[in-house]
This record gives C-alpha cells, sequence and structure tokens, in this order.
C-alpha cells in the first residue's frame, strides 16, 4: 500500500505556528513580575473595578507590569517601580491631603513624602483606600502628576468625604 502524503502547504504552516509558540512563550517567560505584599483589605470586592481601570503605561514611559499580589498593580522596572495596592486602611484627616484634577474627575490624596524620597499617596475619603507609592527612582525623571492618570480607576470607588 503506498504511503499517503498530506500537502505540502499544511506541514509548512503547522511548523510555522509551533515555530512561532516556541519563540513567544520564553519571551513571555521574560517579562517581569514586581514582588507585593497585599493590603489588608486587599479581597475588598471594591477593588476589582479599580484594578480593571488600571492604565497600561504611566508618565507615558513606564509600562505597566505584573505583581504577584492580589489588588496590586506596578510600573516600571523592579526595584525602581511606581506600586499601587487596594485596600490599604482609609487615613483620616491631614493637613497633607490635596484635591488632584484630572479629565476623569478629581481625586483627594494625602502625599506624605518618606525621608528616603519615596513619595505616598493615599486616597481620603474612599473606602477602600488606595495607596501609590512613588520611588525616588521614577522621579528623579518624572513629576508625580501621573498620579492624575489614576483618577478613573481610583473613581470606581465613591467618595465620602473631600479635603478641608
Amino acid at each position: 500500500m503506498p504511503r499517503r502524503r498530506f500537502p505540502l502547504t499544511r506541514a509548512p504552516r503547522t511548523r510555522a505556528v509551533a515555530l512561532a509558540a516556541l519563540v513567544v512563550a520564553p519571551l513571555a517567560a521574560c517579562a517581569p513580575t514586581i514582588g507585593e505584599t497585599p493590603a489588608e483589605d486587599a479581597a475588598d470586592p471594591a477593588c476589582a473595578p479599580v484594578m480593571l481601570a488600571l492604565p497600561d503605561t504611566l508618565a507615558g514611559d513606564l509600562p505597566q507590569r505584573d505583581t504577584n499580589a492580589q489588588a496590586t498593580s506596578a510600573w516600571g522596572d523592579p526595584g525602581a517601580a511606581v506600586t499601587l495596592r487596594c485596600g490599604v486602611t482609609p487615613p483620616g484627616p491631614s493637613a497633607d491631603c490635596q484635591r488632584v484634577e484630572s479629565g476623569a474627575g478629581a481625586v483627594d490624596w494625602i502625599v506624605v513624602a518618606g525621608k528616603d524620597g519615596t513619595w505616598r499617596f493615599t486616597t481620603y475619603g474612599r473606602e477602600p483606600a488606595v495607596e501609590v507609592l512613588v520611588p525616588p527612582s521614577v522621579t528623579e525623571n518624572h513629576s508625580t502628576s501621573f498620579v492624575g492618570d489614576l483618577a478613573q480607576a481610583v473613581n470606581t470607588v465613591p467618595a465620602t468625604a473631600t479635603c478641608t
């Protein structure tokens, strides 16, 4: 019985798909994952819409990265990334409260500069609260005004109080 042959057009296409899978799979594995600690209330259902509405980039050139903890996100490079955690304990009133206006609305943030140069932004008047940490390696080349880019996501949690 003669051996059956398949059309030549099928085998090259199959090989091309298999080859593409071999090339793409290792590249996907190379994307850095940033280690983060989840907030106390990271499982709060109100964090899910926040996480889904986050931008793909911040400050025009900081790409969003995978993180290893629930209700967290990061932009930039490991060790020098802007990090976000949803579900942190809502802060009380503070003289450090600032309103940041953007096209997606206003968000009130408690803004604190750490001794190491890290900026901490924590939403005020929202529960759950969202915390954003901006390390000095980012502020060397960027203004922290990109927190306004987070307004669309943060505004999925209704404000119950504002800066006074």
